[in-house]
């Protein structure tokens, strides 16, 4: 993947915040669709704070659980200004605290903001990690994942793999129907080398 980086498309760190808020269980290609007028309209954490959840779920509600998002996205932008001067914080535990933020999207602020090096684990990366054999069938959570993951692999690249283990597993080991004909990595491939599968 010699392009790794997300496929939410944001401006500023703020931006990223909303879109990896709104991507859980739903898919970039959809919330690309509908951040450009949501962006446009609330381009600011203080914009988005003086908003309300019924007036912020009319632009995301294609997505999956839009009125939960709506609250957590009022909530996050209005604590964002009291606590953190309109500043997306750069620490994870400081953006857990926020509304409708996990350890995933902290993981993935913090590296893809601010070049962390963390490992955000969403189910690509948890199934492209097991497939390849990068983790032991022992990791069953993502936060086991997570921790072996980074246990093995340089912080310098951690950013970059997270993204190619995504990208990987959207393109190429898909799910149902793994792309084993098309994947350079069958040399190293734990599932690969199980099936006596042949190129």
């Amino acid at each position: 993947m010699p392009v790794a980086e997300s496929e939410l498309n944001f401006t500023t760190p703020f931006e990223l915040l909303v879109a990896v808020i709104l991507s859980a269980q739903c898919t970039d290609k959809r919330i690309n669709q509908i951040t450009p007028k949501l962006f446009s309209d609330f381009p600011t954490p203080s914009s988005m704070a003086s908003a309300t959840p019924d007036v912020i779920y009319e632009y995301i509600k294609s997505v999956s659980y839009p009125n939960n998002k709506a609250k957590h996205l009022v909530g996050m932008a209005q604590m964002l200004v009291s606590d953190y001067g309109g500043e997306v914080p750069s620490m994870g535990e400081e953006l857990e605290k926020l509304p409708g933020v996990g350890r995933k999207t902290a993981n993935v602020i913090q590296a893809v903001i601010f070049k962390k090096a963390k490992m955000a684990v969403d189910t690509h990366v948890f199934r492209v990690s097991h497939r390849i054999g990068l983790v032991t069938p022992k990791c069953t959570t993502p936060l086991s994942v997570e921790k072996q993951l980074i246990k093995y692999l340089p912080d310098e690249i951690i950013p970059l793999a997270h993204h190619w283990l995504i990208l990987h597993g959207r393109y190429v080991c898909q799910s149902r129907t793994p792309q084993c004909e098309k994947c350079g990595l069958t040399a190293i491939c734990k599932h690969f080398s199980s099936k006596g599968l042949q190129i």
